[in-house]
């Protein structure tokens, strides 16, 4: 747990959730209507330490497990989505690529910025006249010195606003098949040929800094490229992998709050008479919203003690996107019968029983974030096929030598 306490840990977690329900609510009402990421969110977060804790202790972070991450980040996604998004991935995510796959002169010039937010990264893959994954066009070509020279356009990239630095994936080899075409480079986003492009209103979390960009002729020296030539799509997934179970936890901090919401609804509302949570009705659509969240987090947490177990492990990547498949169904459900529980009052914005509409809209983005249930069940498909099928539990190995 890094340098706090079982008691400083709790304590924490309760500031994560005092801080999305409370200022980092007020600050949204202003973000839904001009998609700014308002200032005052990072330094409130720098104040409380939300960039600190997932960061490694060698860099000035706190060092918190792959579960303690994900219970922080429970508590952070019940605030709102653009929010949610940010601290998802310059909390955790931003500094993992450059820590792994960086050379020793990027890492010595820029991992101890990450503890202050001192920087920010977006990562770009995604681009617009492409499908998803390895459907790449951008290219990066040597040039006779030896430096990389990135041409190419991409799309839906986040946090494009706060960062300074993208994490962008490049064909390099065209003449190679499949994934050995691409490579990984660490961009910075004020180099000459660099330009933004503006897109319009999300209908859910906004304020999520999304936007476009262009490359035209941006030269890169050889140290920004991130491992090897042709190793683009395993820095990809490397961080997929972690970013789709963040993406199913922020689902389950957002399926926790609107079951608490609707059952603090379900005891007040009357019709007819009687409270609604009286109705059998209303019972049955309480009682799957708990156990699609309760399963939920039983798989998140699975995930969690594999991965600190050995991040490394065979079965990450399928079960991350196994926990992100389901996640999309569980808050489909949960969300669906909130808004029913709370009949039209939950329709209206500024709700006086709580944030029903904005969570049902944020949720949604959340489908496509890090790849659609499609990807999710093809991600799967292929990793069944990689090991014939079997999938180690290591939470069954006190069944081995005995009689069952």
């Amino acid at each position: 747990m890094g340098k706090l306490t079982d008691e400083e840990f709790r304590d924490f977690l309760k500031t994560c959730r005092e801080l999305a329900e409370g200022p980092f609510e007020e600050m949204q009402r202003e973000v839904e209507v001009t998609n700014k990421f308002p200032q005052e969110f990072i330094d409130l977060a720098r104040e409380n330490n939300l960039y600190r804790y997932a960061l490694p202790e060698e860099y000035g972070g706190w060092g918190f497990t792959e579960k303690e991450i994900l219970q922080v980040q429970e508590e952070f996604s019940r605030g709102p989505g653009g929010m949610r998004m940010h601290l998802h991935y310059a909390a955790d995510l931003n500094w993992r690529i450059l820590d792994d796959y960086g050379c020793d002169e990027l890492k010595a010039a820029y991992m101890d910025k990450f503890a202050d937010k001192t920087i920010f990264t977006c990562f770009a893959l995604t681009e617009q006249t492409g499908g998803t994954g390895a459907d790449v066009h951008t290219t990066a070509v040597k040039d006779a010195d030896g430096n990389y020279i990135l041409n190419g356009e991409k799309w839906l990239i986040s946090h494009t606003d706060v960062a300074q630095f993208a994490y962008v994936i490049a064909v390099t080899d065209p003449d190679k098949e499949g994934d050995e075409r691409l490579s990984a480079f660490f961009v910075p986003m004020d180099a000459e040929g660099f330009e933004l492009v503006d897109m319009p209103h999300m209908m859910g979390c906004r304020g999520a800094g999304h936007a476009g960009f262009k490359m035209t002729d941006v030269k890169l020296e050889p140290k920004y490229l991130l491992g090897k030539e042709g190793q683009g799509m395993e820095v990809a997934m490397h961080s997929l992998a972690i970013s789709r179970v963040h993406i199913a936890d922020s689902n389950l901090g957002m399926c926790q709050r609107m079951l608490e919401m609707s059952l603090a609804r379900a005891r007040d509302r009357v019709t007819f008479g009687k409270t609604i949570n009286t109705r059998q009705a209303i019972k049955m659509k309480l009682a799957d919203m708990a156990t699609a969240t309760h399963a939920l987090r039983c798989m998140i947490i699975d995930f969690a003690e594999d991965y600190d177990r050995d991040p490394h492990n065979p079965y990450i990547a399928e079960k991350a996107a196994m926990c992100k498949l389901f996640s999309i169904e569980a808050v489909k459900k949960v969300s669906d019968e909130m808004l029913e529980i709370f009949g039209g009052d939950g329709y209206f914005e500024d709700s006086p029983y709580g944030p029903t509409e904005r969570l049902y809209r944020d949720c949604r983005a959340l489908w496509l974030e890090e790849g659609s249930p499609t990807i999710q069940r093809i991600t799967i498909a292929r990793e069944l096929e990689r090991h014939d099928g079997v999938v180690e539990y290591p939470a069954l190995d006190w069944i081995a030598g005995t009689d069952l």
